[in-house]
């Protein structure tokens, strides 16, 4: 549900009798807790918002905010706890264990299939069809997902843990996640139980008078009270914790000394969508061992996809994010981040770059380059990096913001200050008003009458007592005017962001210097994806001219290109041909030397 972006509509502040029923309600949900514990999730003076979304289905959500993080979401008038709620109690929901490489697809959008259940010894939880359920990892009982039982627990094993067992409603990582602090989930390990610790009461007995022994175990189907668990016995549980779930990742990998015949078959029985997860792995363990240097950092995402994992994609197959688990690049170097492996940051607003890598990571070190990959083509990959980089143009939507002023033609529609929308959109509410208030024009239809909503919000104090018609574009035009700009950008691979503003063009100019020499001095390329660095050492190589990156005047944190001599005919050919930028989104391109004249 939360796989993908949603947008925000509202957000309020929840007072008085609607904290009241919420908190009854939430009784009513969630019977087990107690009312100590309803008050610490609902609380009477702390502050508590509610926010009103829409999923990228068109399905309405309120999400239940507190501390900064989403606690609950309502969908169709059914309460439903986010994983920071299970974090706190983890008990809440009737846990079923999968394995720890199983939440990147969940993460992704899609459902828990049975045969990634985990049966425990002791057997399955009991539910029954529709009952909400949580997912946790193996080694820990901190949930990671939220979601409804497809089947009865009679019915999962009747079907020999088969097809498809819980439908994911909400995952760590997902867009709801993110909306709260982005917190990682506790370690809390799964405790014995009284069966459990009577057949066990022997092995203690030996033990005590030696080392204090941890209580942490790593099996996942002894569940208890969380009560029985202290801050303490947490603490001392998150190492052992950590260790398992390691060795449980890397179960699930090929055994190294397998002959190539059984790993070729272990291959042809996966998923298509399985071997390009593999592949993404594979191709982004060789460009951090072979291609990445820590002077390359920081390294924008885009360019270490295209320039480095691209270059390491064996013959013959082509990496898609599409077709992985993951659906998106950014969503694949989330899930790197939280395995520690990487450290990604927004360096640029909507552009991420991979700041640091922990080069002594045991899965790096562990990675060896497959076979036809010789280090004499590492090298020759590694000095060829900039000429074949792969860029892909971002795809930039405008969009649009109601400002106060304009608050009264979009209420109706039921649009407040700040709700975003695209041109389409804005052209339909203003269809619909004038049509449902009867504004169009008897004699003419081509004309619009102006009421006095329109008149507030399109014209201006002297137009007021002149105009009282006006034409259906110009109408439009005049409402795309007085709203807010805003833009959409999606660069390949990662999640849209929506900035303030039109976008500012790739910004190129002509300069002076001594000796009456001229330079080519172009900026904002960071805004389109574009690596300054690679763009210089192209351009370099192409005009056979110095080149230098030197801090952009007035714009915190971005640089500009310097080169020699006016070499705009060469840049226009590589921004519009070879990236594929769209001409309108490139400033002084007119600036370009008249041919058969010296530059």
């Amino acid at each position: 549900m939360f796989a993908r972006a949603f947008r925000v509509r509202a957000n309020t502040s929840i007072k008085g009798s609607d904290r009241r029923k919420l908190r009854s309600d939430v009784a009513a949900a969630f019977p087990t807790l107690s009312a100590e514990q309803l008050a610490e999730l609902i609380p009477n003076k702390e502050e508590l918002n509610v926010i009103k979304i829409y999923s990228h289905k068109g399905e309405a959500i309120t999400v239940y905010m507190n501390h900064r993080n989403p606690i609950l979401f309502e969908v169709e008038k059914v309460l439903y706890p986010t994983v920071y709620t299970l974090w706190v109690y983890p008990d809440l929901l009737p846990a079923f264990a999968t394995w720890p490489p199983v939440l990147q697809k969940l993460a992704g959008g899609a459902d828990l299939m049975l045969p990634g259940v985990v049966v425990p010894s002791s057997g399955l939880p009991q539910v029954q069809r529709g009952t909400l359920c949580a997912v946790t990892l193996l080694g820990n009982r901190a949930p990671v997902a939220v979601g409804v039982a497809t089947m009865s627990t009679e019915e999962m094993l009747a079907a020999g843990m088969k097809g498809k067992g819980f439908a994911v409603l909400h995952t760590h990582l997902d867009h709801l996640w993110e909306y709260g602090d982005k917190s990682s989930p506790p370690a809390l390990a799964p405790l014995v139980t009284d069966s459990a610790a009577k057949e066990s009461a022997g092995d203690e007995e030996e033990l005590q008078g030696k080392e204090p022994v941890s209580s942490c175990s790593p099996e996942p189907e002894r569940r208890v009270d969380i009560g029985d668990l202290s801050l303490r016995d947490r603490d001392t549980c998150a190492e052992p914790l950590g260790q398992e779930e390691l060795r449980e990742s890397r179960a699930a990998e090929p055994a190294e000394d397998a002959s190539a015949e059984d790993q070729q078959e272990a291959e042809d029985s996966r998923t298509p969508q399985e071997q390009m997860d593999a592949l993404f792995n594979q191709c982004f363990f060789h460009a951090l061992k072979c291609k990445v240097k820590k002077s390359d950092l920081p390294l924008l995402t885009s360019t270490f996809l295209g320039s480095h994992m691209f270059s390491c994609c064996p013959a013959g197959k082509q990496l898609d994010i599409k077709k992985s688990s993951y659906k998106k690049f950014s969503k694949f170097l989330q899930c790197m981040q939280h395995q520690k492996i990487l450290q990604v940051k927004e360096l640029n607003k909507g552009v991420e770059s991979i700041v640091e890598v922990d080069w002594k990571h045991p899965d790096i070190r562990a990675f060896a380059v497959p076979e036809g990959f010789s280090s004499a083509s590492v090298a020759q990959d590694s000095k060829s990096e900039d000429r074949e980089q792969v860029y892909h143009a971002p795809e930039i939507i405008p969009l649009y913001g109601v400002s106060t002023k304009m608050i009264p033609l979009f209420q109706e529609s039921g649009h407040r200050k700040g709700s975003i929308l695209s041109s389409s959109e804005v052209r339909n509410i203003i269809i619909n008003y004038v049509k449902s208030n009867e504004l169009v024009d008897e004699t003419n239809k081509n004309f619009v009458k102006v009421d006095a909503i329109l008149c507030d919000c399109l014209l201006d104090k002297s137009e007021q007592d002149e105009i009282s018609h006006l034409k259906w574009d110009e109408l439009l035009s005049r409402c795309l005017e007085r709203l807010q700009p805003l833009h959409q950008v999606t660069f390949f691979g990662q999640e849209p962001v929506v900035r303030k503003g039109n976008i500012e063009p790739i910004d190129i100019s002509i300069a002076q210097r001594s000796s009456n020499k001229k330079v080519t001095i172009i900026k904002n390329l960071e805004l389109y994806g574009l690596d300054p660095q690679c763009v210089a050492n192209t351009l370099q190589q192409k005009v056979q001219a110095s080149a230098t990156i030197t801090p952009a005047p007035g714009a915190k944190d971005r640089v500009q290109v310097q080169i020699q001599g006016n070499q705009i005919h060469h840049l226009a050919k590589m921004l519009l041909e070879e990236y594929q930028l769209p001409r309108k989104y490139i400033q002084g391109l007119e600036k370009a030397p008249k041919l058969g004249r010296k530059k």
